[in-house]
């Protein structure tokens, strides 16, 4: 399927995602890491979702086995995809400079961890993993097979509801009240929105 232009567009966003992370990877490798909780149902989550964002896409776009599953879709459909695509890379990268090197690709605190508030951090508390959302469902509008296209978002969904609230207690047990606060101010995909100030 890599006659399809669609195909190709979802080969390129991914090469640039991979290659975003694999940058801040190298650049992180030197900070030293004081906590680390990543358990077995972690690994097999992350396992799990290899599968649905990337595996099964790369079968569905070089082999003929997920055939089965392919699907019409309207013409409008892949470019939305497209632009969401777009918005997630760049939320991707910006999360990643933003942390600086406070980021790690599972539950760690680093030596000398700060609260990063500034940025996309400044209303959102998980503005990386609103990107792998976008990106998801980029996938399943820019891929014209519902097995391949819509796996990356049923496999994250699991990750995702274990793995933020393991995340944001690491917080809370390393800045306290600080943290606390800054949950109370920031949405954790998406922008809060204001509460009307208290009448007189």
């Amino acid at each position: 399927m890599l006659d399809h232009p669609w195909n190709l567009v979802f080969l390129a966003g991914f090469a640039v995602y991979v290659g975003i992370r694999h940058v801040f990877e190298r650049r992180v490798a030197h900070v030293e890491t004081v906590v680390r909780r990543i358990d077995g149902t972690e690994r097999a989550l992350l396992v799990v979702v290899g599968i649905g964002s990337l595996v099964l896409p790369l079968l569905y776009v070089f082999t003929p086995l997920l055939a089965f599953a392919d699907v019409e879709r309207p013409g409008a459909l892949p470019w939305c995809g497209a632009g969401l695509m777009i918005l997630a890379l760049w939320l991707f990268w910006r999360s990643h400079a933003d942390l600086g090197p406070n980021w790690s690709v599972s539950l760690e605190v680093r030596r000398d961890h700060t609260l990063v508030d500034r940025g996309v951090y400044r209303r959102v508390r998980h503005p990386m993993y609103a990107s792998i959302w976008l990106f998801a469902i980029a996938q399943g509008l820019l891929l014209s097979n519902w097995l391949a296209g819509w796996a990356a978002v049923a496999t994250f969904a699991p990750l995702y509801l274990v793995r933020v609230p393991r995340e944001e207690a690491m917080m809370i047990e390393r800045f306290g009240d600080a943290y606390r606060a800054y949950m109370r101010r920031t949405g954790r995909l998406w922008p809060r929105r204001p509460r009307p100030a208290a009448p007189d």
